[in-house]
């Protein structure tokens, strides 16, 4: 386990049981999400190339923003 990973535990334990909860079932959900995404893309290698292609021409289009934008 990492250093980060243990002062983030070590952080939660401070919360509320209903709080650990939440928290909890976000990382469980992204850690599912993850792997789903995962399975898809090995199922179908050519379908990251296909969003990268998607996202390339959107941003050429001016569909797109800076990170920084969205983040406020």
């Amino acid at each position: 386990m990492t250093a980060l990973l243990e002062e983030a535990l070590r952080r939660l334990t401070t919360l509320s049981q209903e709080e650990q909860d939440t928290v909890a079932a976000q990382i469980l959900e992204s850690l599912e999400d993850e792997a789903a995404w995962e399975q898809r893309f090995r199922q179908t290698p050519s379908g990251l190339r296909s969003l990268a292609d998607e996202a390339l021409e959107e941003h050429r289009r001016g569909e797109t923003r800076p990170i920084d934008e969205l983040l406020g």
